[in-house]
């Protein structure tokens, strides 16, 4: 069973930075996509980042691009998020997603996703 595990959630304001973690298990890490997705109060689920398997190729949404980094250790199966300039338009519940291929690019749902973890940006 996939697991995916998320931390490093909290109050964070505006201008700060903030780095979300994700544990996963129960599958083979090292092949799968990963990614984080967010949904704000009232908002469809966004897709914020995604990132390959072998970590070489990092993806962002418009929205977060240049402030957000995405990065994996495949020893560790571990998946972050590095946060920066965050504003309060980045207030959302994160959650750590995964798949087998880059599943945004077919505006699709990932297949497995985790309970996720709360970021309010507020002054």
């Amino acid at each position: 069973e996939v697991q995916l595990v998320e931390s490093g959630g909290g109050v964070v304001q505006p201008g700060g930075s903030l780095r979300l973690s994700c544990a996963g298990s129960g599958f083979t890490f090292s092949t799968w996509w990963l990614g984080w997705a967010r949904q704000a109060p009232g908002k469809e689920m966004e897709w914020v980042s995604g990132i390959s398997p072998g970590a070489s190729t990092p993806h962002y949404s418009d929205v977060v691009k240049g402030r957000f980094i995405i990065s994996r250790n495949n020893a560790n199966n571990t998946v972050s998020l590095q946060m920066t300039r965050v504003t309060p338009e980045d207030t959302a519940k994160y959650y750590c997603v995964a798949d087998f291929h880059p599943w945004w690019r077919n505006d699709a749902a990932p297949r497995s996703r985790g309970q996720g973890t709360q970021v309010t940006v507020s002054s």
